[in-house]
């Protein structure tokens, strides 16, 4: 008897915690988290038009998502910008040597980078497409590297070499000394203080 009741409060637990999100939960989440879902987009296709088609393809995937619960309903969202941004882009892993490397980029765009303050986005946007999906997905989103290979069509040990490559890339540009003018730091902590935040 006490057993029975035990599962009878269980279960009313979990529908009242787990239930399914509707189309006004996924506008909610979409208007509530506009800049950071966009940026999402913009990192994954680093293009503007790309993007936007992406954004706009991820919200009327969720909206029409069925058995999704409320409490997924962010990360639902996230991953249907991420699984449009790979079907706009079809990362496929470059032949050896064949890869955009750090060194491609202009010393004139370091500079610029720097200056703009935008170091580690334009890091990120300066890499080739299969290394940027990767390192969006598994580094700033966190996603497994199995689960990775599974959405994008390759295998686990191309997703991992994907991720090194990258991050070599991208701490070769923030970290390269190329001009005693603009020094060029190491992370976000080097970069020029914003002057209207307290100290």
């Amino acid at each position: 008897m006490r057993i029975m009741s035990c599962h009878r409060q269980i279960r009313t637990g979990k529908d009242s915690v787990n239930e399914y999100a509707t189309r006004e939960d996924f506008c909610y989440v979409f208007a509530q988290g506009l800049n950071g879902l966009y940026q999402l987009s913009y990192l994954l296709t680093g293009d503007d038009e790309k993007a936007q088609q992406c954004f706009v393809a991820g919200f009327e995937d969720s909206v029409e998502a069925n058995n999704v619960f409320k409490d997924w309903a962010r990360s639902w969202a996230k991953r249907a910008i991420i699984k449009n941004a790979i079907h706009a882009l079809q990362p496929q892993p470059a032949e050896a040597g064949s890869s955009l490397t750090a060194a491609a980029v202009s010393e004139k765009n370091k500079l610029r980078i720097i200056r703009d303050g935008h170091l580690e986005i334009d890091c990120v946007l300066a890499l080739e497409d299969f290394e940027r999906v990767v390192f969006v997905m598994t580094v700033l989103e966190r996603y497994s590297d199995h689960e990775s290979a599974l959405l994008i069509g390759c295998s686990v040990k191309e997703i991992q070499a994907a991720r090194i490559c990258a991050l070599e890339e991208i701490a070769h540009l923030a970290c390269s000394d190329s001009s005693e003018e603009v020094p060029l730091g190491c992370g976000p902590h080097q970069l020029p203080p914003i002057t209207n935040t307290p100290p």
